[in-house]
């Protein structure tokens, strides 16, 4: 059992839905008549961003770009790479990025820059976790779900080595399983 692995329970099925479902609120408010396309952040963001297009009320599509900056480490390496790049075109879209966690920055950084270039008519972060004590870029997210401190955290889609993201909920994983690596 994965379960063995937590150290404690950070955030729980029934706290996400109640985050999700004021995200998908306020979203809705603010992007009401807007040409919203929501764009998931692949791979950790994909639990949210289902959840979160359902509390969505106004119309929107959909797409999904994978990024890596990590690979199997706790700190972002500073190298972005693009695996999968978005299938829609931007112009004139109202793009919102969809995040796990905004964490250093670095890589939504990277990802604002490239997509701006393809002429959105706006762009803005929702992330579902903000950890702004760890942040190495000058970027912000325009919704964020809760804040977290600085602790490593897994679940709803956040993983370590691909593992843990099929938890129904947010925990710290315990030191020592990633310590050594």
């Amino acid at each position: 059992m994965i379960e063995k692995d937590i150290e404690k329970v950070f955030f729980s099925k029934e706290e996400l839905s109640e985050i999700v479902k004021r995200l998908g609120a306020q979203i809705s408010k603010d992007y009401e008549g807007k040409n919203l396309l929501l764009v998931s952040i692949l791979k950790g963001s994909v639990i949210f961003m289902a959840d979160l297009m359902r509390e969505i009320t106004v119309p929107c599509e959909i797409d999904f770009m994978c990024v890596s900056a990590y690979g199997n480490r706790t700190e972002a390496s500073g190298n972005v790479r693009i695996i999968k790049d978005l299938d829609i075109n931007l112009e004139g879209k109202d793009l919102l990025l969809v995040e796990d966690i905004l964490d250093s920055g670095v890589t939504l950084s990277y990802v604002c820059r490239m997509l701006e270039t393809r002429n959105p008519a706006s762009i803005k972060i929702c992330t579902l976790l903000d950890k702004p004590e760890r942040r190495k870029s000058n970027i912000k997210a325009d919704y964020a779900g809760t804040f977290v401190p600085n602790e490593f955290v897994v679940g709803y889609g956040l993983d370590y080595a691909e593992k843990y993201r099929n938890l129904p909920y947010i925990g710290v994983l315990k030191p020592e399983i990633y310590e050594n690596n």
